[in-house]
């Protein structure tokens, strides 16, 4: 059985993240405002917050609370670093680089596709069905994760491991790329501006018959209170939604193509609903392209001798 009381890579990579962060904040204290020594201390509390989760659940085998909450407690982080990031993001530019994607966006297609698109097919059944599988990408999370926590806790741990991983280092690129995406075409947006040449003549408007769907209002209720600017470059839904559908093929074949069709789905409406440049949507799959395999690669290395992630990879293949 498992040894419940030891560190496992998601733990290390979960503080490592912290303290990387910590570090980025400390060199950068001078743009990170005068609340830096508040991140800073947050950072150090949490590395020793799950330090303590550790020891007190390998204590308390028996509480299945706590035992969830050790096993889930980087699900519980993702929103608040993901949050974090837009305080941190002016560490190294002052500001945001939607100019130069703008430009290079409206040179490769003529137009700007995150917001054309949705003015040519303003169509509710079809505004529709891309919004809900924009928030299709927090079941996917929770879904996976869950099916697995239930049917086999290796493959779980496997994968809350390379998902928590992805999600940190598409963090640490959000805190050196500030990019805020479409919604920076939109007056209403806070308090920055467009240069003159790129903002547009008329003021673009979401159509009436999308407003008038219901996960178009869950999906504005959601960014109106946990959204933050900068977080745009790679596209982390992106890149997620195709982490979360490796592991479908992997361990949850029943559903593999209808969540690779959902997928396919979501990395559309990322453009339509105007949430991410087409940029922001072939960095998510460079990104998941590349993290995908360096963080499987690094569990099996830290959780399994030398050569059994490989056979316990075939063996999941195969079934």
């Amino acid at each position: 059985m498992r040894d419940r009381g030891r560190y496992r890579f998601v733990d290390f990579a979960t503080q490592g993240y912290l303290a990387l962060v910590g570090l980025i904040i400390l060199c950068g204290h001078s743009r990170a405002g005068k609340y830096w020594p508040l991140f800073l201390a947050a950072h150090a509390a949490g590395i020793g917050l799950i330090h303590g989760l550790i020891r007190i659940q390998a204590a308390r085998p028996g509480f299945r609370a706590l035992e969830f909450i050790r096993n889930f407690y980087p699900v519980l982080l993702y929103g608040a670093f993901y949050c974090e990031t837009g305080e941190l993001n002016h560490l190294v530019f002052p500001g945001f680089l939607d100019p130069g994607l703008i430009r290079l966006e409206g040179r490769i297609f003529g137009v700007q596709p995150s917001l054309a698109f949705m003015d040519r097919l303003p169509y509710p059944a079809l505004s529709e069905v891309f919004y809900a599988a924009y928030f299709s990408y927090y079941v996917m999370i929770g879904g996976v994760g869950l099916a697995l926590f239930i049917r086999n806790r290796d493959q779980f741990y496997h994968y809350i491991s390379v998902i928590s991983f992805v999600f940190y280092v598409c963090y640490l690129i959000f805190i050196f790329t500030p990019v805020i995406g479409p919604r920076i075409f939109f007056p209403q947006f806070g308090d920055y501006s467009l240069p003159a040449d790129l903002a547009p003549a008329i003021p673009p408007v979401f159509p009436a018959a999308v407003q008038a769907g219901p996960f178009f209002h869950i999906m504005a209720w959601i960014y109106q209170r946990f959204e933050t600017p900068g977080a745009s470059l790679p596209s982390s839904h992106v890149t997620i939604a195709i982490a979360t559908v490796f592991f479908s093929f992997l361990y949850l074949r029943r559903i593999r193509w209808i969540h690779f069709a959902v997928m396919i789905l979501l990395c559309a409406a990322t453009v339509y609903c105007r949430y991410h440049y087409v940029v922001d949507v072939a960095a998510g799959a460079l990104a998941a392209a590349v993290l995908i395999p360096l963080g499987n690669r690094l569990y099996f290395r830290f959780e399994k001798p030398a050569g059994a992630g490989k056979a316990q990879t075939s063996r999941s293949y195969s079934r």
